[in-house]
C-alpha cells in the first residue's frame, strides 16, 4: 500500500516570547517594551507556557500608524 504524504505543516497560533518578536521585526527587549506600553497584546497562559496569540500581534501591528509622534522612522521613506 503506497504511504500518503505527509500533511502540510500549519504555522503555530501561539508563538513564544522570542518568536513573537521576530513575527512583528524587533528584538525580544524592545517586544518586552511594547507589550507593557500596551502596543502589543500580552501573552496568554497555556499550561505552563506564556504565548502569544499570531492573530492579535496581527491586529496590534495592523493598528500602528505610521509618523505618529516621537516615530523615529517617521523621516525614513
Amino acid at each position: 500500500m503506497p504511504r500518503r504524504p505527509d500533511p502540510m505543516p500549519l504555522p503555530p497560533r501561539g508563538l513564544s516570547r522570542v518568536e513573537a518578536a521576530g513575527y512583528v521585526g524587533v528584538g525580544a527587549t524592545h517586544f518586552d517594551a511594547l507589550v507593557e506600553q500596551g502596543v502589543m497584546p500580552r501573552p496568554v497562559q497555556l499550561g505552563g507556557r506564556r504565548v502569544w496569540d499570531r492573530h492579535r500581534l496581527d491586529t496590534a501591528f495592523e493598528a500602528l500608524q505610521p509618523d505618529a509622534p516621537g516615530d523615529p522612522y517617521a523621516d525614513v521613506r
